[in-house]
């Protein structure tokens, strides 16, 4: 067993052990690395059989983290892993982007990649060793790539950059980006910030890099140590002499309709229209066709690109006769939906999303429950792409990993501006439906979901908005490209994507297509993305400059207050029957939570004043009695010796007959009724026994000429415990003497309320 294994220091003191030749050795490539107690396994497989006739790279990556990993089983029926979540889906997609580039361009064999979490901590983010992994398996097989890549997270934590951050410092971060690249260049970069400026983020990026070039450099010794020798594959097929004269026919005709400015389907019929005059004019019989077709439309493709890319360097002419730093016309419409809580149309050129936002309550919320995360999460965004948008023929079938990863993008820009807890009590999801497309959906849905959150009355801190930035070079000049087309996407070197507030960025994505890429040309697109994105803001604004000061009527209303963490089980009560009263007679959903030593009370209902009602229940329930303060309080019940009154739910005092009225009272039942509501001052607290004293005749006047009868003699018994004069005293009321103060109902303990 010939068993390789390498260890890089991440600079910190934390080792990252690379091993192949152990585990799943009939892969192409496998390799295991470890981080502490986490371990991921990677593995390659290529099909020996090339497609010489494919047009694209079949690659297919999977990410998955199993549940032993973490000493946890799976939720659900089967108990088993089931379809990706969204966090593998978002992983792979990581791991896809910097893979991707790395092929050669005639190399079609069907490719897949599998990484594995087999074992993890609770401190170490695998998916920040995942991509790195997926190459060390790529660099010690026979599949023939061009260079090895890695991916590291970088992220600033109390003002300092660290790479592969623990969970906890991730959160803490006020930047936070996974970057993919070789020794030499940059391919992906996606994360979100706290508002930072273009050179912070770049700072970043480099930080990055210098920590990927050892990992680089690792594989390459790794795949020298075990001698690969990167297989031989059949190339694609050519034509030269057809090639040559597609180029001689088609190239100026295709350089002439591109400078025209047509709208995209006119366009694309326009090229479409050449290639099938071409076709035509070669005179082949069917099987000739069959036999030519994919040739004809890749080496048209090639012409198009060609002619696309020189019509923007020489003459910077765009494909829509825009500058290269022009937005395309906007508007946008607010409120267009009457019984939705927000929304808005946000349409840039040919591409429109038509954004929602609705609010809900805690009951809303998502249950989160990944191998290393579990909790809940109180705002979604998600994105639909239906193939109307481009006006195709096919049936729509579940979500796309794109669509999954769309809506992430955009949930990262926005989450960054939504209030807090306490300002905002909703569980809130905003959905872009992308109505049409020709480029920037993801940041359209950006856009269109900042208007729906202010129509629906969201008080998000800032407005944002979002820009994909565009590039095309030939290594001696270039240009970068403001709101980019679908085709400038296509045909360009790069896909940009800045999101972010008139104060900074909140959040990007970034695909490289091009080496060499230098951070001067970077620090210039991210320049002119922000004069792209202060434009579409200014835009926005003119529609609805601000959140609306209310919610719609038709909004469930919510709030959320803090309690003192000993109260919840008063307001639980035993077996819930405190909540689940209050819940009935005022027509809310009441939820409590214990949060940082404290309960989180969040209260939902149809209407502000079900709402209020609940809120004074509890606020009752919880308050404190507080001396000399006057409550309207209700006689609970009568005795001889006066009356308990209830002055806050579940708090009972004693009014005694003396502290009824200035004149004597013989009998209490002849001046106070039970049920009989009446105002009390709170005149003692015997916080010792738990018992309150309450006085009526402080409240009212006292009767002209009344003169205090001096206080009885004690007897040589003591003083009586009866009431005014009573010749005996009464009966004990639950071992309450007659000048005893009745205890107040003891809110149940934590085990009794639950």
């Amino acid at each position: 067993m010939n068993v390789i294994t390498r260890e890089i220091d991440l600079g910190d003191g934390r080792k990252v052990t690379v091993e192949t030749g152990k585990l799943a050795k009939q892969a192409d490539g496998s390799v295991i690395v470890r981080q502490g107690n986490t371990v991921l396994l990677a593995t390659v497989c290529s099909s020996k059989e090339s497609n010489p006739e494919a047009d694209f790279m079949p690659l297919t990556v999977e990410y998955q983290e199993k549940y032993y990993s973490n000493g946890r089983f799976p939720g659900g029926f089967l108990k088993r892993e089931g379809k990706a979540s969204d966090y593998e889906i978002l992983t792979a997609r990581l791991i896809d982007r910097a893979l991707r580039p790395l092929f050669p361009k005639d190399y079609h064999a069907d490719t897949f990649v599998n990484v594995y979490l087999l074992s993890a901590d609770k401190e170490t983010m695998p998916d920040a060793y995942a991509g790195f992994a997926a190459s060390c398996a790529l660099s010690v097989s026979d599949v023939p790539i061009e260079m090895p890549i890695a991916e590291v997270r970088v992220a600033r934590v109390d003002g300092k950059l660290m790479i592969n951050p623990t969970f906890e410092q991730n959160e803490r971060a006020d930047i936070e980006l996974v970057v993919g690249a070789t020794y030499d260049n940059i391919l992906m970069v996606e994360g979100e910030m706290n508002e930072v400026s273009e050179a912070e983020m770049l700072e970043a990026i480099k930080f990055a890099h210098d920590a990927i070039k050892p990992m680089c450099k690792l594989q390459m010794e790794m795949a020298q140590e075990k001698g690969v020798v990167k297989r031989e594959y059949e190339p694609e097929i050519s034509d030269p002499e057809l090639q040559e004269r597609i180029h001689n026919e088609l190239y100026q005709k295709i350089y002439d309709t591109a400078r025209q400015g047509l709208p995209k389907h006119e366009r694309a019929d326009a090229f479409a229209k050449i290639e099938e005059d071409f076709t035509a004019s070669l005179g082949l019989t069917e099987e000739e066709l069959e036999e030519k077709k994919l040739l004809i439309g890749r080496y048209f493709h090639d012409e198009l690109r060609t002619a696309v890319r020189r019509l923007i360097l020489d003459e910077g002419v765009r494909l829509d006769q825009r500058k290269t730093n022009e937005i395309r016309p906007i508007w946008c419409e607010a409120d267009v939906l009457p019984s939705v809580h927000g929304s808005a149309v946000f349409t840039r050129g040919e591409t429109q999303s038509l954004a929602t936002c609705t609010l809900g309550t805690k009951l809303d919320e998502q249950i989160i429950d990944n191998v290393l995360e579990q909790g809940r999460n109180n705002f979604l965004l998600h994105y639909n792409f239906p193939p109307f948008a481009t006006g195709e023929a096919r049936p729509v079938r579940g979500v796309s990993r794109r669509e999954v990863g769309h809506g992430n993008l955009a949930h990262r820009a926005l989450k960054k501006v939504l209030p807090s807890i306490e300002d905002n009590p909703y569980t809130i999801r905003v959905v872009s439906d992308i109505l049409e497309s020709n480029g920037s959906s993801s940041m359209a849905s950006v856009c269109g979901g900042c208007l729906a959150l202010m129509d629906a009355g969201v008080k998000i801190k800032k407005p944002v908005s979002g820009i994909a930035m565009g590039l095309i070079t030939d290594n001696e000049k270039y240009a970068v490209l403001s709101d980019i087309l679908g085709d400038e996407d296509h045909l360009g070197d790069m896909d940009f994507k800045v999101c972010g507030t008139p104060d900074g960025i909140t959040a990007c994505q970034m695909d490289i297509k091009v080496d060499g890429l230098s951070y001067e040309i970077l620090a210039k697109a991210l320049q002119q993305a922000k004069e792209g994105r202060a434009h579409i803001l200014g835009i926005m604004l003119q529609t609805i400059d601000k959140p609306r000061e209310d919610y719609k009527p038709f909004v469930p209303r919510m709030m959320k207050f803090t309690i003192a963490k000993d109260y919840i089980g008063a307001v639980i009560g035993p077996g819930g029957k405190v909540i689940q009263d209050i819940q009935a007679t005022t027509n809310t959903v009441v939820t409590i939570d214990e949060t940082d030593g404290v309960g989180v009370v969040s209260i939902s209902a149809v209407n502000k004043a079900d709402m209020d009602a609940a809120y004074e229940r509890i606020k009752g329930i919880v308050a404190e009695p507080e001396l000399n303060e006057v409550y309207k309080g209700k006689v609970k019940s009568v005795v001889e010796f006066g009356a308990f009154v209830e002055i806050l739910p579940g708090k009972e005092g004693l009014l005694h007959v003396s502290e009824m009225d200035w004149k004597r009272i013989e009998d209490p039942h002849d001046f106070i009724k039970e049920g009989e509501e009446i105002e009390v001052k709170l005149i003692d607290i015997d916080k010792k026994n738990n018992k309150l004293k309450l006085s009526r005749k402080v409240l009212v006047p006292k009767p002209e000429g009344y003169v205090e009868r001096p206080p009885r003699p004690e007897g040589p018994r003591g003083p009586r415990q009866g009431g005014n004069g009573g010749p005996r005293g009464p009966r004990n009321n639950g071992g309450n003497g007659g000048n005893g103060f009745r205890p107040h109902n003891n809110r149940p303990s934590n085990s009794e309320a639950q």
